[in-house]
């Protein structure tokens, strides 16, 4: 990158990797480099670390057009922010690599084993996850007290909290820079102990689970439903909307992975109706129809 750019230093971050330039990824590297770091967003797959840029760059023009961002902080922000496919010089003098792939604990867990000997010992590996084991994930990993759960909301660009899962081994002077690394990206932090669906998604799941159970049931349409919570209770999305939105597919592994490892699991059994609109491909919003709509 060019050495004329502004580049800040927050927590004593300033070069970050971002890996996995999907849904969760692409916002993550946006206000990264929105808060002035040198950013880079890596993916793996041919053209998909580009098509991460290109819903950044769509995103800013949103911003723009609202008259929240204006052109010189678009420019400046896409100027900190480039592309690529080759992990090893993604990774090169970052410090920190957030990992935003697949909710899929091998996945991640394999990651982690690739990058650890292409960064610095002191690098921190932060983890993307909604419900995977933190300690799992970065399970032989050298150095244990830098790995960190970082559980971003989607859309993260809006989004405000900022979920900090903590396994054992972190150190507290991580968690404290990450604290610090948050609130410059805008985020209000909240730390949970590393324990399965740690605080939001363990909540967020019970809600939406017995929103789809009603469905099933017929006690209510979706859009009865979400409107039930969001003109009732207060809530900025109804639990149906807000599905369609993350993935039925994600909350079907969450409920799956919960179910399984929580010590009375049994109320996060996923109901039939989300399994079979999952085998039918309806994943919500990427998949164009899920609970609603979205073609």
């Amino acid at each position: 990158m060019a050495t004329s750019l502004k580049i800040r230093e927050i927590a004593g971050f300033s070069r970050v990797t971002v890996i996995g330039a999907g849904t969760m990824g692409h916002g993550i590297a946006q206000i990264c480099a929105a808060a002035g770091l040198e950013t880079v967003l890596f993916d793996a797959f041919e053209g998909a670390a580009d098509k991460g840029l290109a819903r950044v760059v769509g995103n800013l023009e949103k911003g723009v057009a609202r008259g929240k961002v204006s052109e010189d902080e678009k420019s400046e922000t896409l100027s900190r922010l480039v592309a690529s496919r080759d992990l090893a010089a993604a990774v090169d003098g970052a410090d920190i690599v957030f990992e935003a792939v697949p909710e899929v604990l091998e996945i991640k867990r394999s990651l982690f084993a690739k990058i650890a000997p292409l960064v610095g010992s002191e690098t921190v590996l932060a983890t993307n996850t909604s419900s995977l084991s933190v300690a799992d994930i970065g399970e032989g990993i050298e150095n244990p007290s830098r790995v960190i759960g970082t559980h971003f909301f989607n859309p993260v660009h809006i989004m405000k909290l900022l979920e900090l899962i903590v396994a054992k081994e972190t150190s507290a002077k991580i968690v404290g820079r990450l604290e610090e690394l948050g609130a410059g990206l805008g985020k209000q932090c909240i730390v949970v102990k590393d324990f399965p669906g740690f605080a939001t998604s363990r909540l967020g799941l019970v809600i939406g689970l017995e929103a789809i159970r009603m469905l099933e049931q017929g006690v209510a349409s979706a859009e009865d439903i979400d409107k039930a919570m969001t003109l009732g209770y207060g809530f900025p999305m109804g639990p149906l909307k807000l599905t369609d939105l993350v993935g039925l597919d994600v909350r079907l592994h969450i409920a799956n992975y919960l179910s399984e490892n929580l010590p009375d699991g049994a109320h996060f059994e996923p109901p039939a109706l989300l399994q079979r609109m999952v085998d039918e491909g309806k994943l919500g919003k990427k998949s164009g129809q899920g609970f609603y709509n979205w073609s």
